[in-house]
């Protein structure tokens, strides 16, 4: 590898634009990560003094963030490639949230990964010192960097799997997080590395799908997928395929690109497709080839590739009981509503995986969790916990797939307190509606479309409508995402449904579009 220095690949300094943004000031005068040693001394000063940009642009590089809706409690945002944590590492959050009382909790997010709430400033460096300690880090999981790697949840155990993606997305991430890493994109970026028939990852900006080439297992490369309030797209092939060997040293050479000349002028238009339409893929392509070479040089070498893939069809839920590859092991997957969790239930599921597993857990982007490597003749004593009368094996056909963002009660751009309303509309629903198959439902507070709702066969927004003379929290109604053989986004179905009329005008769709039939009136 010809890993060049930090300094002469990471910064993009000042005087490359001639006149640069507030944001882009902030990480030209310095970068986060620098701050790392001075956490103790940022928080002796309390959070109230601290520079602005300190408090909310460089201590995201550290994967803290200021919350303005509540105010001198943080988030903490983890990196758990592949979704992959132990009852170790577990047992550890779940401490540090449970320091928080009332204040603390956790939500699995969308990228396999988990965001700690209610924490202090005090908290923070005996926090990343623990964190460190078991062999966790929350380095660079916001702001302008790459985000946590995703992959398969099943990696590993999983009977359908084409390939193990753990190796892969430990070894992008150690690439990606290495002193000459990028520590200063025009915007955040995701990647994701498909293992299985269902790996569905066009909506990040850098996907890698099993593809074969001339029968040797391998990769197609897929670019510029993501979800905004201005625009939504999924990933579209760049014409190459690669080992799994390639992927690291490619990935640093094309977010580098991406690092010099993506757009620091527009932020509205500064994800990677945006660049990909100024050059124009071919050119693009050839631009990233290019930047490879100068980083890895003869080892660049990429196969042209049509871009088809043996991704056929919607990913699993993984709910349930299920026979691992290993004989005589299974997976218990669980969901947990909304994601979210509680110190309580951290620890509980911490005791679980070591009592009747191998002491590993998995997160799924449909933000739920799996204990693996459960031997057999365990399972019907796992099944009688009681937690798992909160986090059933066997949810209904809502809440099995049901995805949800933060919500306004901790994000300040959310215009519907999203969690609570999802779970409350999604169990209603379920008390009224039998459903012949599972349907996935995602809602967002907010146009920025955390939650992804372009991906739900049923997607929901946050919103303001007029309603008897005044203006109430709404939702926009996106129907017909498609995360299958033929992928496509859901197209708005209705542009504001009061909140207190949701469930009315939902029950509608599901029996009309999906199936569902009503249940008889209670005797």
């Amino acid at each position: 590898m010809n890993h060049s220095s930090a300094a002469a690949s990471s910064q993009v300094p000042a005087a490359a634009s001639p006149a640069l943004s507030k944001i882009e000031q902030a990480k030209a005068d310095r970068c986060g990560l620098e701050l790392a040693p001075e956490l103790a001394e940022l928080a002796a000063r309390g959070w109230e003094a601290l520079d602005e940009a300190d408090l909310t642009i460089r201590l995201k590089w550290l994967g803290i963030f200021f919350r303005p809706v509540t105010p001198g409690r943080f988030m903490v945002r983890l990196r758990l490639p592949n979704g992959v944590i132990s009852a170790e590492q577990l047992d550890v959050l779940a401490e540090a949230i449970d320091r928080c009382g009332d204040d603390g909790s956790a939500d699995i997010t969308t990228r396999q990964n988990l965001q700690l709430r209610g924490l202090l400033l005090d908290d923070m460096a005996p926090l990343l010192t623990a964190m460190e300690g078991v062999g966790l880090t929350s380095r660079q999981s916001g702001h302008d960097n790459p985000r946590n790697i995703t992959g398969n949840p099943l990696a590993g155990i999983d009977p359908e799997e084409l390939l193990d993606t753990r190796p892969l997305v430990e070894a992008v991430q150690a690439r990606l997080l290495a002193p000459d890493g990028p520590r200063n994109l025009p915007r955040k970026f995701n990647v994701a590395v498909g293992g299985a028939p269902d790996s569905f990852l066009l909506h990040n900006d850098l996907a890698f799908l099993p593809a074969r080439q001339g029968g040797e297992l391998g990769f197609t490369v897929m670019v510029g997928g993501f979800f905004s309030a201005q625009r939504n797209e999924l990933a579209i092939p760049l014409g190459l395929w690669l080992r799994g060997d390639q992927l690291p040293e490619f990935t640093l050479a094309l977010i580098r690109h991406f690092e010099q000349h993506g757009n620091r002028q527009a932020r509205n238009k500064s994800r990677l497709m945006y660049l990909v339409d100024e050059l124009g893929l071919e050119a693009y392509r050839q631009a990233v080839l290019d930047s490879w070479r100068t980083l890895a040089g003869a080892a660049a070498r990429a196969q042209p590739h049509d871009g088809s893939h043996l991704v056929n069809r919607a990913p699993r839920s993984a709910l349930g009981v299920n026979p691992q590859k290993q004989e005589g092991l299974c997976w218990v997957g669980l969901s947990v509503p909304m994601g979210r969790l509680d110190a309580e239930g951290m620890a509980e599921l911490a005791r679980l995986s070591r009592a009747y597993g191998s002491g590993e857990l998995r997160f799924t982007e449909a933000q739920n969790v799996l204990l693996v490597n459960v031997p057999s003749e365990r399972l019907q004593a796992l099944l009688a916990e009681p937690l798992l009368a909160r986090f059933s094996p066997e949810p209904g056909a809502l809440m099995a797939e049901a995805v949800s963002c933060t919500g306004n009660r901790y994000c300040s751009f959310a215009l519907i307190p999203t969690k609570t309303t999802a779970q409350a509309v999604v169990e209603e629903l379920e008390r009224r509606l039998e459903l012949p198959h599972v349907v996935r439902t995602h809602w967002t507070g907010c146009p920025n479309a955390c939650g992804q709702p372009y991906m739900g066969e049923i997607g929901l927004m946050g919103a303001k409508a007029r309603h008897e003379g005044q203006m109430v929290e709404a939702a926009k109604i996106f129907v017909g995402g498609d995360m299958g053989a033929d992928p496509r986004l859901a197209q708005l179905h209705d542009k504001g449904v009061p909140l207190s009329q949701l469930a009315d005008v939902l029950e509608d769709l599901l029996v009309e579009r999906f199936g569902a039939q009503r249940r008889s009136p209670a005797a």
